[in-house]
């Protein structure tokens, strides 16, 4: 009967992880077309605001690389579990300059990440250093794994010696 138990809970969790590593992917459908389109010079939010994430001790980190952009210059929030991350990047603008290459993305840049239902919105935090943001997003309390103890009534198992 334990086998089971531990069987069905070690499913459950195998089940809740997938689902909230699905959950915390990129929100937005068009992802593969605005990639696409990137690498053939478009200027779309895919490939300019690169994203890791990762769980840890029932917080989720995401770290975005926002090189060459002013921590003043971006916002983050948050609102119906989607977190939203906004940069600008400004250009330089020289009349005495002759550019000769212009490759490095200016302008106002977004990304969306929508977040599982176990988060504690109301908890996120951010800090940026070297042109990386990092988002920390904390599990509700609820939500953490937790071990469960199992009562026994203190009967032998079959076939044991004392």
């Amino acid at each position: 009967m334990l086998i089971a138990r531990d069987l069905i809970r070690t499913c459950d969790e195998t089940i809740r992880k997938e689902y909230e590593r699905i959950m915390l992917r990129f929100a937005d459908p068009f992802e593969e077309f605005e990639r696409a389109f990137n690498q053939f010079g478009g200027r779309f939010r895919g490939g300019i605001m690169p994203m890791d994430a990762f769980e840890s001790e029932g917080v989720y980190t995401l770290r975005f690389d926002l090189p060459d952009v002013d921590p003043d210059d971006v916002d983050l929030t948050v609102e119906n579990n989607i977190l939203t991350v906004t940069a600008s990047r400004r250009s330089i603008e020289d009349e005495n300059v002759n550019w000769l290459l212009r490759e490095r993305p200016t302008g106002k840049h977004s990304r969306q990440v929508r977040l599982s239902e176990n988060v504690d919105s109301a908890n996120v935090s951010a800090s940026y250093d070297n042109g990386v943001l990092t988002v920390m997003v904390p599990m509700r309390e609820e939500s953490k794994p937790r071990k469960v103890s199992i009562q026994a009534d203190h009967r032998e198992a079959i076939g044991a010696s004392s």
